[in-house]
């Protein structure tokens, strides 16, 4: 046990302790499922009635979830867009509790390529926080050699604009790591500040470089692929890692912000752990993390299209365990695994009440929803939630399937977005954004594309490719429509700006093939030919041929 991990040991019994209060309380709390969903919707209502939404809603005569569901209908964002416009402009009470201002806004993209805007408050970040600590103790219970050691946990900024009233807008993993307590702070080798260095190479190398001073004991973030890119990072940068590491020196690939630059503290010179890790390097034969930390697992998604990662992830790792850290968006945790390679976790139940809807309800104007306790195993469904962002009733669009019961609560597995709905490593591409970009894609090459659909490919670098029915310039079209694809989705953008994504790659089908596929659908389904819906997004990832090989 080295020095610094003799000093972290008091600090991670003092974090174990709280963490485990907060595992103990929601493990309990499945034994009464019904009831603890009937209080949470109780403070709910009560904390919202005087909201403009309350109001708008007669919030103050809900007193069941019958009468919450006659209340409030389900809803999306564009909903409550409204609502959080007025938030951000600084009418706090149009949605939030009196003397609940917001923290900041919490950005995914949004369907139509406006950015949403999810209010982040202080109950919500509390519920977040308390459910990272029920999932943190939990894991580290199963693997205790990772227990007083450092965590390297990647997070992003959460100041990537401000809202009109001066608001902060970004990830809410940067206001928790931002919140977290001194003391358990030190547990982090890499500052907060990091997390704020826009060109990503710099950005993994200046995390590498703090980080590669201890003895790692997890990697945690949401993705898998910036796990992989991370050490990735690593492996093509080792030898000036290891020059500064041996010197006490930091000469990153790039130049950081001047407004970082001054944050870097001075490095004491390691020779003597560059030598180990050099020795690590020569007696593997291949460059893994484990080169570099003794990793106890890692901790990322692994449901849907993710899972394609896992293969690489584990290679990268040296086989090191992996843990899904949940069904967690912008909107709020709404399960908590408690076993490794498991994407399946138990409800959230203390942070949201949960409504479900059938799958053969999906379509329906008015569909029925099940609560927790009247779902059954091996059914799927569709999530709806209503939490302290002060969203209720609000279909998040994720399709889960149940695979057992915790107590009175469901285990569940998220499955894909809805059927409109692409996703390889997080962009969340929808159909809507999808035919937007190939309108203003042949806008501005003066072509007119109406027959083209695009599909996710998995492969080393994953991409889309769009097929198209017409004699058109493969690169031009590429460019132009990869272009605004990225101006209406901010996370694409992010995953093509750090190569988790490659550029689009175009298929010119023969003339004619769309035709035939219109005819054969209308043939399968037996439709009327005015029935028929083009489909120009299909949700389903193709693996390369060397991807499905390996």
């Amino acid at each position: 046990m080295g020095l610094r991990e003799f000093f972290l040991k008091p600090v991670s019994l003092i974090a174990g302790y709280r963490a485990n209060t907060c595992r103990r309380k929601f493990l309990r709390a499945h034994q009464n499922t019904r009831d603890v969903q009937q209080q949470l919707l109780e403070r709910l209502v009560e904390a919202h009635a005087g909201t403009g939404f309350g109001k708008d809603h007669n919030l103050l005569s809900v007193k069941t979830m019958d009468d919450f569901r006659k209340a409030v209908p389900l809803s999306t964002y564009d909903y409550y867009r409204p609502y959080i416009d007025r938030v951000r402009e600084g009418d706090f009470k149009a949605l939030m509790p009196n003397g609940v201002p917001p923290l900041m806004f919490s950005m995914t993209s949004g369907t139509t390529g406006t950015p949403k805007y999810i209010p982040v408050t202080q109950p919500f970040a509390d519920q977040m926080k308390m459910g990272w600590n029920a999932f943190g103790i939990g894991v580290i219970r199963d693997h205790m050699s990772a227990f007083g050691r450092s965590i390297l946990s990647l997070t992003s900024t959460m100041h990537e604009e401000t809202s009109p009233a001066g608001i902060p807008c970004g990830a809410i993993s940067g206001l928790l790591a931002q919140n977290q307590q001194r003391l358990v702070r030190r547990m982090y080798p890499t500052p907060q500040w990091v997390s704020e260095i826009p060109e990503i190479q710099t950005r993994f190398y200046t995390i590498l470089r703090y980080a590669i001073e201890r003895n790692v004991a997890f990697i945690t973030t949401a993705n898998p692929s910036t796990t992989i890119q991370l050490i990735e990072a690593a492996r093509d940068q080792i030898e000036p890692l290891l020059s500064d590491l041996e010197n006490g020196t930091f000469t990153p690939p790039g130049d950081l912000p001047k407004t970082l630059a001054h944050q870097v503290r001075a490095f004491r010179a390691n020779p003597r752990r560059a030598d180990m890790i050099r020795d690590r390097i020569d007696e593997s034969g291949t460059f893994t993390a484990r080169c570099l930390w003794d990793l106890s697992f890692v901790a990322n998604w692994t449901g849907g299209t993710l899972g394609l990662y896992l293969p690489k992830l584990r290679k990268l790792t040296g086989g090191a365990p992996i843990r899904d850290i949940g069904l967690l968006a912008s909107e709020g945790r709404f399960n908590l695994p408690i076993r490794d390679n498991t994407s399946a976790g138990v409800a959230e139940i203390l942070s949201n009440v949960l409504e479900f809807i059938p799958v053969e309800q999906r379509e329906k104007d008015n569909p029925e929803t099940l609560l927790a306790h009247e779902l059954e195993v091996g059914h799927e469904y569709f999530l709806v939630f209503s939490n302290f962002t002060s969203l209720m009733r609000y279909d998040i669009d994720d399709r889960i399937r149940v695979v057992d019961f915790y107590g009175q609560s469901p285990v569940f597995e998220f499955l894909s977005r809805g059927k409109h709905t692409a996703n390889i490593t997080g962009e969340k591409l929808t159909e809507h954004q999808v035919v937007t970009a190939m309108e203003c894609t042949s806008r501005d090459l003066q072509l007119h594309v109406d027959q083209f659909y695009l599909q996710g490919h998995f492969a080393d670098t994953p991409y889309y490719e769009l097929h198209v029915d017409s004699p058109i310039a493969a690169t031009t079209l590429s460019r132009c429509f990869d272009h605004h694809l990225r101006l209406i989705n901010m996370e694409y953008n992010s995953k093509r700006k750090t190569d988790r994504l490659g550029p689009i790659q175009v298929h010119i089908s023969p003339q004619g093939t769309f035709t035939e596929l219109e005819q054969e659908e209308i043939r399968k389904r037996n439709l009327r030919a005015e029935q028929y819906k083009p489909n120009y997004l299909r949700p389903e990832i193709m693996p390369d041929d060397d991807t499905a090989k390996a």
